[in-house]
């Protein structure tokens, strides 16, 4: 039997393939630290696991949700938007809550691109975003992000994408990709940066797809591009639990944007899954109502455990920014190695410490590694005593 064509050119993600390596590192005896993934090792909120305890044990939550999620959770994502981010949002028509804003990309991608089509993609960025195009059959025309430019697109070099892209085969652009606080470098977007992106989808004609992950980690302002006047034409935003609440196993996340734009999505999404766990549903609904001591809170845990990592950067001969913010260092490699999979693999196998290389990003990360925080301290001092005395015959331990 073979596969779709759809499937031609889709790898398997690379994290999946490389923790099946690691796993069996480990059964060798190697006791691998990982410090490559983004999962948050911290729990949620005590309440907000009351809450699903005390919900779950209800008679009459068992049933199917409906396919825009319950009013409850809609409204407590409106407040929060409106709280944190200072964004009006209709919670009947402007609101789509998903599981996990992963599948949120996918619904954009197949509700509004297709073959013939090009969509805007940054390089380095979250490979997903390229895996979701292809599969709607749209083609991903990458954009560079460099660090003389702050992370940031250049808008000339977009015009002249979209220009190359109303050329046979394709008929033009119609999306842009883009992720402030941005994953992998950590880059903070600004105000400026917001409305030339607003001012460049308006010109165009473009979908603007924001991935807002990250606003709250180690980021004392938090900020929507929803924000931005009129950006709710151009705009649709996609945010998470998984970070912020550290729920990223309970797989809420949500789409918001205009009336039309979340109908448009909907005619997709309702026909892929039959709603929410309506007991996870108040359960996140409770964690978007916590104050800003739960947010600080996190922070001073991953505050701590960046010092940790800087250290051990610097062990590496790396360079980085000590003001990015979101839940990965993002570091230049020392000019003796070639790319970020060779120092990757050399901390991996000589010292059992696995960091991403930031080539798996796109080749615009070639020089560069990600370190995560979402290990406790202790395993990141660990990890600085292998790099410092590497022993793999030993397992690093």
């Amino acid at each position: 039997m073979q596969t779709a064509k759809r499937l031609e050119g889709i790898g398997e993600y690379y994290f999946s393939q490389k923790l099946r390596e690691i796993d069996e590192l480990n059964k060798q005896g190697k006791n691998i630290i990982n410090l490559g993934i983004g999962s948050p090792d911290l729990p949620p909120h005590p309440d907000v696991i009351k809450v699903l305890q005390e919900e779950s044990a209800k008679p009459n939550v068992h049933a199917y949700q409906s396919y825009k999620g319950s009013p409850v959770l809609r409204t407590a994502m409106r407040d929060w938007y409106k709280r944190w981010y200072n964004v009006e949002l209709n919670a009947d028509t402007e609101i789509l809550p998903l599981i996990g804003s992963k599948e949120g990309i996918m619904h954009i991608c197949m509700t509004y691109f297709e073959e013939g089509v090009g969509v805007l993609v940054p390089n380095p960025g979250y490979p997903t975003y390229s895996s979701a195009i292809k599969l709607s059959g749209a083609t991903p025309l990458y954009y560079s992000l460099h660090e003389e430019n702050d992370f940031k697109p250049d808008f000339n070099e977009l015009e002249q994408i979209i220009k190359e892209a109303n050329k046979f085969p394709l008929q033009g652009v119609r999306g842009l990709f883009v992720n402030y606080p941005h994953m992998p470098t950590g880059k903070l977007p600004d105000e400026v940066f917001f409305n030339l992106l607003i001012s460049f989808a308006r010109k165009n004609d473009i979908l603007i797809v924001h991935d807002n992950p990250y606003s709250f980690i180690l980021n004392e302002h938090p900020t929507s591009l929803l924000s931005v006047d009129g950006a709710k034409d151009v705009v649709l935003e996609l945010n998470s639990l998984s970070k912020s609440q550290n729920m990223a196993g309970w797989r809420v996340g949500m789409l918001c944007g205009a009336k039309q734009r979340i109908d448009d999505v909907l005619k997709f999404k309702s026909n892929m899954d039959s709603g929410m766990f309506l007991p996870v549903q108040l359960a996140a609904a409770k964690a978007l109502s916590l104050d800003k001591d739960w947010y600080d809170a996190v922070n001073a845990v991953y505050r701590k455990r960046r010092e940790k990592v800087f250290a051990m950067l610097d062990l590496l001969q790396c360079t980085y920014s000590k003001e990015q913010v979101g839940m990965f260092v993002w570091a230049k490699i020392a000019a003796k190695y070639k790319t970020g999979y060779e120092l990757s693999d050399e901390v991996l196998y000589n010292s059992n410490v696995f960091i991403t290389p930031g080539g798996i990003f796109g080749t615009a990360g070639d020089g560069f590694v990600r370190v995560s925080l979402c290990s406790t301290e202790e395993k990141i001092e660990e990890a600085i005593r292998r790099i410092a005395s590497p022993n793999p015959s030993k397992g690093g331990a």
